[in-house]
């Protein structure tokens, strides 16, 4: 499934709508080339969970939590991982039993990452974004009336 993305605010609508159609647990999946807007999509997912303060991209520390509505949100960054293995010394697998995860870059951690619910790749189309989904066929319907709806 394609999306074609504007700009920033959209990108943050895309995110918003994914937050109402992922439940626990649920593993996003978010790649393109650094500006593609990853971090500002995973913002709007977080904004849209209730989060009201800023959302930094994890760039540095890997991981940025959110406990949200009673929910765990983690949103990765796997850019500066030098090693896969990195993920099993972290505890990957207990931050994906019953959350939410958004991660940025996972071909970083292939190998150690779970198969995604949904995936995401994001790419340059003209002055704006085209989307690129995979998943389950049910999700990516509900995705694309959605976003038809938005």
């Amino acid at each position: 499934m394609i999306v074609d993305i504007t700009n920033e605010h959209a990108m943050e609508q895309l995110g918003a709508l994914l937050a109402q159609l992922l439940a626990a647990p649920a593993l996003l999946f978010l790649q393109g080339d650094l500006g593609m807007g990853k971090t500002t999509l995973a913002r709007g997912f977080i904004r849209a969970c209730g989060h009201q303060g800023n959302v930094k991209s994890p760039t540095y520390t890997l991981v940025e939590p959110y406990e949200l509505k009673g929910e765990m949100i983690y949103h990765f960054d796997l850019y500066r991982l030098c090693d896969a293995e990195e993920l099993e010394f972290m505890g990957i697998r207990d931050y994906l039993d019953h959350s939410i995860a958004l991660v940025e870059w996972p071909d970083k951690g292939e190998g150690m990452l779970p198969e995604p619910t949904l995936e995401l790749h994001l790419q340059s189309h003209g002055e704006g974004r085209r989307g690129y989904f995979r998943g389950d066929p049910a999700l990516l319907h509900k995705i694309e009336q959605g976003w038809a709806n938005g």
